[in-house]
């Protein structure tokens, strides 16, 4: 541990360009961390705020991102690169497959961000048009984030949130799309709602 404090406050990657040292420093601060595994516990959950404190300390601003949230999506591909390359002194595959973890990671958290101001907005422009039950239909479609309500919102949906009659369910649903809160998308008995943001 000694050493790689020490390695990770020296300054030897200042000839690559910022972005490039942040991507490097960060890849190695993880793999160096998972590698001694100090503790009992925690080891990830610390090598990933390293990772993430090493980006911002590089690039000397705050980064939002989640690591977690991708490495997540595919541990076996992660834990597979990574006992590969603590098998072996060549980290380059580490580090090209630690950068793209980084960049999905700031790719969904802008995704995110848009999202959540998407949302502030759509609850600014309808709040005042939305009775209980279409506050709480919305708000069970924007609880899907930003993959999306799978399916849409349907009159069967609605009833299942809210419990309310089938013909409440599709007035309601009438409305959000007369109002443009919610855009039907099919037709007739398959009419499912989508959000029009």
């Amino acid at each position: 541990m000694a050493n790689f404090v020490q390695w990770f406050n020296d300054d030897k990657l200042a000839k690559l360009d910022k972005i490039s040292a942040a991507l490097v420093k960060s890849s190695i601060t993880h793999l160096y961390f998972e590698s001694i595994h100090p503790f009992e516990d925690g080891n990830g959950r610390i090598g990933r705020a390293l990772a993430e404190y090493a980006l911002s300390h590089t690039l000397k601003a705050p980064v939002l991102l989640s690591l977690s949230k991708i490495i997540e999506k595919d541990k076996k591909q992660y834990y597979t690169v990574l006992k590969s390359t603590q098998r072996d002194l060549d980290i380059t595959n580490w580090i090209i497959y630690f950068s793209k973890i980084i960049f999905q990671a700031q790719i969904e958290a802008k995704q995110l961000i848009e999202f959540t101001v998407k949302k502030m907005k759509y609850f600014d422009r309808f709040k005042d048009q939305l009775n209980e039950r279409q506050l709480k239909v919305i708000q069970r479609m924007f609880d899907a984030g930003v993959e999306g309500f799978a399916g849409g919102m349907t009159a069967k949906k609605h009833r299942a949130i809210t419990k309310a009659s089938k013909a409440t369910a599709t007035r309601d649903l009438l409305y959000l799309a007369d109002i443009k809160a919610l855009e039907p998308q099919g037709g007739s008995r398959s009419t499912r709602y989508e959000f029009a943001l």
